[in-house]
This record gives C-alpha cells, structure tokens and sequence, in this order.
C-alpha cells in the first residue's frame, strides 16, 4: 500500500525528467496525502505528455458519488484489469505519478517508525498511475490511484506492497493509449531492490496535516 509521498522538487527538475515542454508552477510538497492534489504527468487530447494534478482517491467515471475516492488511493497491479472501478482507466487513462519519495511504516517494539523510500541515486520517482473523469452537473473530477505491486527485497523489510516504479524509456509505453496489455502488465513488476533507499524520518509525517519539512533521522 502507498497512502503518503512527497514532491520537493522544482518545475525546471520536473519538466527535465519527464521530457516535458511545458512550464512548470510547483512547490515543494513532503507530506501528500489521499483526497489532495497529486502531481501528474498524463497525455493530452493530442498525445503530448502535460503535467497537472488529480485528487488522489480514483472516483470512476460510472459512480453516484464521489464517497470511494478516499478508499481508492492504490490499485493492485495483478488485478487491476479485472476490478470494475480499475479496468477501464488502466486500458485507456494512465498517468505517471510524480514523486521525490514513498513514506511506509515499520512497527518498532510498541511505535511506528515511518520511512522514507527514494532511488538511490536522488532522481524523481515515477510511480504507475491511473486516472478517471467523474462529472455530476456542473462538478468534475479528475481522480487518481497509484498501483501496487510486491515489495522488493529492500521493501520487504517493512511491508509487503510498493507502488510501481517506472523508468524514462518505460513511459512511452505506459502513457501511449495504444499498448497492449501484455506489454502493460510486463511493467508491473518490483523495483530493483538495489536502486532504491530507506531512511528513517520525523514521525509527524502520519499525521496528514503536517506539512512542513520532513526531517531525516
């Protein structure tokens, strides 16, 4: 499961790794959580890669309500062609997920102490996204949810599920309306467990409304 990351990085850092001719606004954000503003990069009507953001918690475009976003943050990679609120945003709107980092939670004796997950090397995180179009009179929503896949070894140690990670010659394919599920789901694997690193972080980051700077321990 993935329910907290951060983006600290600026719009000209952004832009670069997503190969994007587009300006971009952006502040520093170390504690996202579900129903805010996730950062994404998705294709155009004209198929060029755009940034933007969706509300983190996937509404499908099919539903009465918008009451399943909160309970829709991840999608599981090994089902997410057959769940019904998945599998058409998985066949026709994915989405990069921008990310500096992905927090999970390590029970140590009676605390838990969260961590802070990153590549190794300090370059963004790409996580595998889908998103959806929900519209009630005059309300529209565009929502999100990151996939899931097993730990790597290295995640392993503290849970069992991590967002799929994605490299930059794996966007084309995973952005393009028209790659085959096959090619898709190749994708959806874990991450190189060596490429990756944890670090211990300031506990305040469980709490949703904390956003100041996330300090390393």
């Amino acid at each position: 499961m993935c329910a907290r990351f951060s983006l600290v990085a600026d719009g000209q850092a952004i832009a670069s790794f997503f190969d994007l001719d587009q300006e971009i606004d952006w502040e520093p954000h170390y504690n996202i959580a579900p129903t805010e503003d996730a950062p994404a990069v998705a294709l155009d009507k004209d198929g060029r890669r755009v940034f933007g953001t969706f509300r983190w918690g996937l509404v499908p475009f099919w539903a009465k309500d918008t009451s399943g976003g909160p309970r829709m943050i991840n999608a599981r990679s090994e089902t997410v062609a057959e769940k019904r609120a998945f599998r058409e945003p998985f066949a026709h709107r994915r989405c990069l997920i921008a990310a500096s980092a992905f927090y999970e939670w390590k029970t140590e004796g009676k605390t838990k102490q969260p961590y802070a997950i990153g590549r190794r090397d300090g370059r963004l995180l790409a996580l595998a996204g889908i998103w959806d179009r929900w519209k009630q009179d005059d309300l529209v929503l565009r929502t999100c949810a990151i996939l899931t896949t097993e730990a790597n070894a290295a995640v392993a140690e503290i849970h069992d599920r991590m967002p799929v990670i994605l490299d930059p010659e794996q966007f084309d394919a995973w952005l393009d309306r028209s790659t085959p599920l096959d090619e898709l789901t190749a994708l959806l694997t874990p991450y190189d467990d060596e490429a990756v690193i944890l670090r211990a972080v300031d506990p305040r980051v469980g709490n949703p409304r904390f956003k100041d700077v996330i300090q390393v321990l």
